[in-house]
């Protein structure tokens, strides 16, 4: 992952969007700035080809078929983001929280929420600007609740015919769905087409 710019003290939610059409995207500085960075190789999810799925596991299968977690979205944003932010080491800082809120406010941010007995047992949070979303973080309480989570938004963007769902780097939580890696010349033009179209986030 590479740093492209200095460290900035200012962030908006208008800024925020500009740089996700470039490829690049903020993360949150240890002294409270922001700088902007671009990873290469970029990992995504394969979701623009019909022929495009997800994995999803034997075990985890199981769970959703059984309706262990109640699945909604956006009725907790807020939440979701400060759960994420709550770890020991982090990037997301009061400049992140507070554009994604703004984000949020303006119908771009949005959040994809697993319940159980009426607790915010997990959740993941990102962006969605025209043919792209752009996944930000997740966190879990429960086992599999975060899982649960991404199965619901691959569901919802995959319906809605996205193009692009970019997750910036490779983690084993996404390689398991299935997640690849590809270039920054293949990114930005699979970015370019999704900057190029509009889509609706239903759910």
């Amino acid at each position: 992952m590479k740093n492209t710019s200095y460290k900035y003290t200012e962030l908006n939610w208008e800024q925020v969007l500009s740089g996700y059409s470039m490829g690049i995207f903020p993360m949150g500085e240890d002294d409270g700035t922001i700088a902007w960075y671009e990873a290469s190789p970029r990992a995504i999810m394969p979701i623009e080809l019909p022929s495009s799925n997800i994995n999803i596991p034997r075990s985890l299968k199981q769970i959703l078929n059984k309706n262990t977690f109640e699945l909604k979205v956006d009725s907790a944003f807020d939440e979701v983001i400060e759960q994420c932010a709550s770890r020991k080491s982090t990037w997301i800082n009061k400049l992140i929280i507070n554009a994604y809120n703004e984000l949020f406010e303006n119908g771009y941010a949005h959040s994809v929420e697993t319940w159980q007995n009426g607790r915010l047992a997990g959740g993941l949070y990102g962006v969605a600007y025209k043919g792209a979303f752009f996944g930000e973080s997740m966190f879990y309480k429960a086992n599999n609740a975060s899982k649960a989570a991404v199965v619901k938004l691959y569901e919802i963007l995959k319906t809605s015919s996205y193009i692009l769902l970019d997750i910036q780097m490779m983690t084993s939580h996404f390689k398991l769905f299935g997640a690849i890696e590809v270039s920054k010349r293949a990114y930005l033009e699979i970015l370019d087409r999704a900057m190029s179209v509009s889509r609706e986030f239903k759910y």
